[in-house]
């Protein structure tokens, strides 16, 4: 008995695919061995149904993303042997097909990869999820030995985890003579070409080879059967099939030409084939590694010219059929006119692709198909345990900071980059000065990094400039160093005091603490005003650190109380049973608050701060970590009380956050149970998320800017940057005392390297 889940579109969809998988199913059930248990998942487009045979038990629609997660689940639960994946990159949901990635890191049993394309020059996404598909299969296969050199050379996948196993064709057979007579071509030279139609096709190289071959043979007739491509549809409509009548009707070949607009059926098809003198594949390039149009006609024995892309230079190796150079109408007539003047060429060419094709018979690729399965299933007769990524140090890459020097000028971070490249039409923020200012500071102090050190005081001038005579602040600044605010948002104001609270416990030098204290000073009237629960989280955070270091300050404790009391009413007023919040919604930077509570209750020893802080940390836990990974709450809606929670556009600082919230949790507990969830969170930087894609670029050393529906967003601005570097440096630190619970290096006191011995008077001054 041998069980297998094959994924990939299916018949009745019309896809080359489709047909493929059909019958790949169909030939494993002819094998000696029982493979009646197995089943089907296959991919619906978007907006289409189909009557699939019994065979498929559960369908995947192509844009949802939730389906793939449940297509696992019910992998998972029915004792398969080895799943079966059909990849091309347009089959599967998001950018680049990324969907596939989600749905390969959710099964827990082997998985054997058929790639259908394979690019010569993948973009970094394609790349990427190639990369990760051979990290997640036991074995690739491909079609054609040209494959196996790209994945080496390419995708540093080494050749010996690669089968090639050619394209299989249906045994099916027909009298030549009687179906040339049945399709009304008896008395003609049959030329064919079949498939989707596209401008990639070449189609209109042999129309225009057609007037020189008719001159000499009137008796020829090109066929053309196949519907245009759906994309094509799509995007072009019949722009391409109306452009190709136009040539017919130009070169006065109508009698010459049928365009037949249908998806053939399989044996409609093969009459096609059988009848035809020769087939022909007129591609216009060489980036193409499987042709079943080609394979098919090989099996049924037909006389092959092409174009010398990839798979048909191996295809019609030693004599099986003619190559002509791409787009080379003059090249293609003289081939043609040579093979219809040497019937016996014509004949012995014939003879070759027909002894080829009875090796390629479904019923004999299906026996290949099986011997794999079978030797994977005595290589590995469980998929091996995924190992634990939150406990492997070794993964880690190492500190740098060359994309926040690439982001940074004497005046400060900029906010944006257009991928690894800083965008100064966006000029300067607050925010990101203030985040790059505790990134800088975190950095100098574990490593003593001398990048860090050196950019400590253009973050520090900045929020100093940006500081108005009332305490309060300007946020965004152009790149011609003019403010474009009065006074910027609250959560921009929350954000600078949590830095220069910060600066003040671990400023490196002096000068540094007392620029920061003078700041810190001036801005303390305002925080009473306060009204965002946000802003008020970020300065609790910051008077956490500043009375870490000065804890006689009773005034500045006292207002820490009042801060915080207004976050514990706030959870009051919204707290429900099944709602553990402090509003109606969760939206951005939620853990920041249940971790200012937290603090709150460690700093003033208050055990109702500390209880509704772990209330809302379990209950933000219950709704982001439930499937193994941090699955943030999205800001394409968020997630409103009796509604749904938002998957995508997950932010980096919301990770960042959801990193700092469970490292004060372990702090306060020495529950392990939260340090692994430290690491969990911070491997949504690394691909441990929703998507399985990494957001850190480990080319340019940023960040991307956020994961969408369709992948990640790949500029890497100052936020996403610096909310990886943050956590980075966070969890950095627990490896340095494992055994001990751990004061998170964003809180802990450092009397070597900080000037944070200063007199209480200085302080509060």
């Amino acid at each position: 008995m041998m069980k297998i889940a094959l994924i990939s579109t299916y018949r009745p969809r019309q896809c080359g695919i489709g047909s493929f998988s059909k019958n790949l199913f169909d030939s494993l059930l002819l094998q000696h061995v029982d493979y009646s248990e197995s089943f089907v998942v296959a991919i619906n487009d978007p907006g289409c149904e189909y009557r699939y045979p019994p065979e498929v038990q559960f369908v995947i629609r192509q844009d949802d993303h939730d389906t793939y997660l449940k297509a696992a689940e019910f992998i998972n639960r029915n004792n398969v042997d080895v799943c079966i994946v059909q990849h091309e990159y347009g089959l599967f949901g998001g950018q680049n097909g990324v969907y596939v990635l989600s749905l390969l890191h959710s099964l827990e049993v082997p998985v054997i990869t058929t790639l259908h394309t394979v690019l010569k020059k993948p973009s970094y996404n394609e790349l990427y999820i190639i990369s990760e598909i051979n990290k997640l299969s036991q074995r690739i296969v491909v079609m054609a030995h040209k494959a196996v050199e790209l994945l080496r050379d390419v995708y540093s996948i080494p050749p010996d985890k690669i089968s090639v196993i050619h394209h299989g064709v249906p045994d099916i057979r027909y009298d030549r003579a009687w179906v040339r007579k049945e399709l009304g071509f008896a008395d003609k030279k049959l030329l064919l070409t079949f498939g989707f139609i596209g401008r990639n096709k070449g189609i209109e190289t042999v129309i225009s080879a057609l007037p020189g071959i008719v001159a000499q043979h009137p008796d020829v007739v090109y066929v053309v059967l196949g519907k245009t491509h759906p994309n094509v549809i799509k995007h072009s409509g019949e722009e391409y099939r109306l452009f190709l009548h136009r040539l017919v009707q130009k070169l006065e070949l109508e009698p010459h030409v049928v365009f037949i607009n249908e998806y053939a059926s399989q044996e409609n098809l093969f009459k096609y084939l059988i009848a035809s003198d020769i087939y022909i594949t007129p591609y216009l390039n060489e980036v193409q590694i499987t042709s079943g149009t080609l394979s098919y006609a090989l099996g049924v024995g037909s006389a092959v010219v092409s174009t010398p892309y990839w798979h048909a230079t191996e295809l019609l190796a030693d004599g099986r059929g003619a190559l002509v150079d791409f787009a080379d109408h003059r090249g293609l007539s003289e081939t043609l006119i040579d093979l219809f003047n040497r019937p016996e060429k014509l004949q012995q060419m014939r003879l070759k692709a027909a002894e080829f094709g009875s090796t390629i018979t479904w019923p004999k690729i299906g026996g290949i198909y099986h011997s794999l399965f079978e030797e994977n299933r005595l290589q590995n007769p469980v998929k091996p345990p995924k190992k634990d990524p939150a406990f492997d140090r070794s993964i880690l890459p190492p500190l740098r900071l060359d994309h926040v020097a690439r982001l940074t000028d004497s005046t400060g971070i900029f906010q944006h980059a257009t991928y690894g490249i800083p965008n100064y039409h966006e000029g300067y923020c607050l925010d990101d000065n203030a985040r790059a200012l505790l990134m800088a500071l975190m950095a100098y102090r574990r490593a003593k990094d001398e990048t860090a050190l050196r950019y400590i005081p253009t973050y520090l001038a900045y929020i100093h400039y940006a500081q108005n005579d009332d305490g309060t602040f300007r946020n965004f600044m152009g790149f011609d160093r003019k403010f474009l605010d009065d006074v910027g948002t609250e959560d921009a104001f929350g954000r600078a005091i949590w830095a220069i609270g910060y600066a003040m416990a671990h400023a490196p030098k002096d000068a540094y603490f007392q620029v920061a204290r003078q700041i810190f000073f001036k801005a303390v009237p305002q925080f009473e005003r306060l009204q965002s629960i946000r802003s008020i989280a970020n300065t609790i955070l910051g008077l956490y650190h500043y009375l870490k270091s000065h804890p006689t300050d009773d005034g500045m404790m006292e207002l820490t109380h009042r801060l915080a009391l207004r976050l514990h009413q706030e959870y009051d007023v919204y707290r429900r049973d099944d709602w553990h919040w402090y509003e109606s919604l969760l939206a951005y930077d939620n853990a920041l608050l249940p971790l200012a509570m937290l603090r709150a209750g460690d700093l003033l020893n208050n055990d109702s701060f500390r209880r509704v802080g772990f209330e809302s940390l379990a209950f933000l836990e219950k709704h982001t970590m439930q499937r193994g990974h941090l699955s943030l709450v999205g800001n394409e809606g968020w997630f409103k009380q009796n509604g749904t929670i938002a998957k995508f556009d997950q932010q980096p600082i919301d990770a960042m956050a959801t990193v700092l919230l469970f490292l004060q949790a372990y702090n306060d507990t020495g529950a392990p149970h939260y340090l692994r969830s430290v690491y969990t969170a911070f491997m949504w930087f690394l691909g441990e998320n929703d998507l399985r894609m990494s957001l850190y670029d480990f080319e340019t050393g940023g960040c991307c800017d956020g994961l969408g529906k369709d992948g990640v967003n790949r500029n890497q601005g100052a936020e996403s940057t610096l909310a990886y570097l943050i956590s980075y440096l966070a969890v950095q630190q627990t490896f340095e005392k494992p055994a001990n619970r751990l004061i998170p290096l964003d809180k802990e006191n450092d009397e070597n390297s900080d000037i944070s011995s200063h007199s209480l008077a200085d302080a509060s001054s």
